[in-house]
C-alpha cells in the first residue's frame, strides 16, 4: 500500500474528476504482467474511486479483498466442480484481486497509507498465495478430479513456489530500502515494457484466477494449471538469479 497523497481525507468533486486524478498518478512496477497492469489495475482504480466516494478506508477495501477471495478458496476446496463452480470461484478470486489493487490507490486519495495498512496488505496476500494451492490439492483429492498420487504433487509444488516468489518480493524491497535503494514501487516512474508484461503472462494471479473456469473441463483444467506452475516455477528460478546478483551489489 503506497503513501503517496493526492488529495485529502474527504471526497470532492465527482466521481469522472477522481478516476481523472487518480490516471494521471497511476504507478506500477515497470514490466508488471499483462492482466495485472492492463485489466487489474484499471478495474483496481474504478474500485478505488467509489470506495472513495463512500467514504470506506483502505483497510476496509482490504477487508472485501480478503472476503471474496477467502470465498473463492473456499468453493475450490468445498464445492464439487463444474462449469458454475468455475465461474464462481472465477469471480470470486477476480474480484478479490481488483479489490486488492484498490486499496493502495484509496489511501493515496486518503492522504496516504499506513504501517498498518501494509502489513494487513501483505499479511491478506500472504494468506492467498498460501491457501489457494492447498485448497486446490484439497479439492482435487475430495472429488477425485485426477488420480490420487504423483499428480497431487502439483498444487503443492506450486504453493511452494508462489510463497517463495512472494516472499522474495517483499524481503528484495525491505533490503533495497533498507540500504537505500529504490524498491519496486519508488522505481515505477520508469517507462514500464510491453513485451515483459506479455512475455510473464503466465505467471500472472490474475490469469490464474480466471483458469479456474475450466473447472467443468477437468482434464482442460489440470493441464492449463500444471503449464501455469511449470511457467512460475522456471520464472521463479531464473528471477532468483538475477535478485541475487541485485543484492550482491547493495552497499553495505
Amino acid at each position: 500500500m503506497t503513501t503517496t497523497s493526492l488529495s485529502p481525507t474527504a471526497p470532492t468533486g465527482s466521481l469522472g474528476d477522481t478516476l481523472r486524478r487518480l490516471s494521471t498518478a497511476q504507478k506500477g512496477a515497470k514490466g508488471a504482467p499483462a492482466y495485472s497492469r492492463f485489466v487489474n489495475r484499471k478495474l483496481g482504480r474504478v474500485l478505488a474511486a467509489l470506495a472513495f466516494h463512500a467514504r470506506l478506508t483502505p483497510n476496509a477495501v482490504t477487508g472485501i479483498s480478503a472476503a471474496f477471495t477467502a470465498s473463492g478458496i473456499a468453493l475450490l476446496a468445498l464445492a464439487r466442480p463444474g462449469w458454475g463452480t468455475g465461474v464462481l470461484v472465477s469471480l470470486c478470486l477476480a474480484l478479490g484481486y481488483a479489490f486488492d489493487a484498490a486499496d493502495g490507490q484509496l489511501a493515496r486519495l486518503r492522504g496516504g497509507g499506513s504501517p498498518a495498512g501494509e502489513w494487513l496488505d501483505h499479511m491478506v496476500d500472504a494468506l492467498k498465495v498460501s491457501s489457494l494451492h492447498l485448497a486446490v490439492l484439497i479439492g482435487l483429492y475430495r472429488f477425485e478430479t485426477v488420480e490420487r498420487g504423483p499428480l497431487l504433487l502439483v498444487p503443492i509444488g506450486f504453493c511452494i513456489v508462489s510463497a517463495v516468489f512472494f516472499f522474495g518480493m517483499i524481503l528484495n524491497d525491505a533490503l533495497r530500502a533498507q540500504h537505500g535503494v529504490a524498491t519496486r514501487a519508488q522505481a515505477s516512474d520508469e517507462r514500464p515494457s510491453v513485451s515483459r508484461s506479455l512475455l510473464v503472462a503466465p505467471t500472472d494471479y490474475g490469469v490464474l484466477c480466471w483458469v479456474f473456469v475450466l473447472l467443468g473441463a477437468p482434464a482442460v483444467f489440470f493441464s492449463v494449471y500444471s503449464l501455469m506452475f511449470l511457467a512460475t516455477g522456471v520464472f521463479l528460478v531464473l528471477v532468483s538469479v538475477k535478485w541475487f546478483r541485485e543484492m550482491g551489489r547493495l552497499p553495505r
